[in-house]
């Protein structure tokens, strides 16, 4: 059964996630980008509300995959005492040559790869992922324009991402302007966690606030699914 990820921009979201059946507490700025990262005293002092009653994670921005950009951010967000700190693959750059120098920082961290459906990403990068120590990998969508993962990828494809991910032993999630309906199909696939964001904010929308009736109607199709 797959556990919920849920995206929350400030403390008064992460707060109001923290006692509810969400597996994991996801920070992160929608309206920086697919991946917009929070101030890390932000993230700092979220993670201390929440005392550890739940597993966080949170993005590093929308960066360029350049060791030299990235590989600080990660030490600056892993520092502020996030679980999992989450990299997006973007077009462009040395994916390979990147990740091989990001090896050191997967051996201190729990670090998460982020690739977009959207950009026809090389399923090859979970290889190295695996070999190179990282904690998991996600599928996301980057432009939100593009279409939902759903719309995106089928079910045979996502299988297939998850299969090969989890033979290397990554934690798998799936994200992408997803509905609360994509829930029962996709949990059906195995994917570690589900991500969702618009899907909990008011009238849908990924830059507006999380609604707590939208989480609650999420929560009540996870109930469904496992009796």
């Amino acid at each position: 059964m797959s556990a919920i990820l849920a995206s929350v921009n400030n403390l008064q979201e992460a707060m109001m996630l923290k006692a509810l059946n969400i597996g994991i507490i996801d920070l992160k700025q929608p309206s920086e980008g697919a991946l917009g990262a929070l101030d890390c005293e932000q993230i700092r002092e979220i993670v201390k509300e929440l005392a550890g009653v739940k597993p966080v994670s949170a993005t590093i921005g929308d960066l360029p995959m350049q060791a030299d950009i990235i590989y600080p951010a990660i030490e600056k967000t892993a520092k502020t005492g996030v679980d999992f700190v989450k990299i997006g693959f973007f077009p462009g750059n040395d994916w390979n040559l990147t990740t091989i120098q990001l090896a050191p920082l997967a051996q201190q961290y729990k670090l998460i790869a982020v690739l977009f459906a959207d950009t026809q990403p090389d399923w090859e990068i979970i290889t190295l992922l695996g070999e190179l120590g990282f904690k998991g990998v996600m599928l996301d969508t980057m432009n939100k324009q593009n279409g939902s993962l759903t719309g995106l990828m089928n079910n045979r494809q996502i299988r297939h991402f998850i299969a090969l991910a989890k033979g290397y032993h990554l934690l798998t999630g799936l994200a992408g302007s997803l509905t609360q309906q994509d829930f029962t199909t996709l949990s059906s696939l195995g994917a570690d966690y589900i991500g969702f964001r618009g899907a909990l904010c008011r009238e849908h929308n990924r830059v507006a606030q999380i609604d707590p009736s939208q989480v609650l109607q999420l929560l009540e199709i996870q109930e469904q699914i496992t009796c």
